[in-house]
């Protein structure tokens, strides 16, 4: 994960990151950490669909139940 963030990190130092890595549900874990976040991130996988643009289950349900804003951005693999 470290390597993932450490460009992003070094660009922008003046914004706080945390990361934790724990068991369970993810979407279920990201909307609880929501509760005292200022904004959720979450990566949507670039999926070959023929017709419409897809949300994948994590993404789908941070954007329902958040309680913060969320920030759905592409995966970049």
């Amino acid at each position: 994960v470290s390597v993932h963030l450490a460009p992003h990190r070094e660009r922008h130092p003046e914004v706080e990151v945390e990361v934790r890595v724990e068991p369970g549900d993810a979407a279920g874990q990201l909307v609880d950490a929501s509760r005292d976040a200022d904004l959720v991130v979450v990566a949507r996988r670039r999926r070959r669909l023929t017709i419409g643009h897809h949300l994948g289950s994590v993404a789908h349900a941070v954007l329902l139940h958040s309680a913060c804003p969320v920030a759905v951005v592409p995966d970049s693999d």
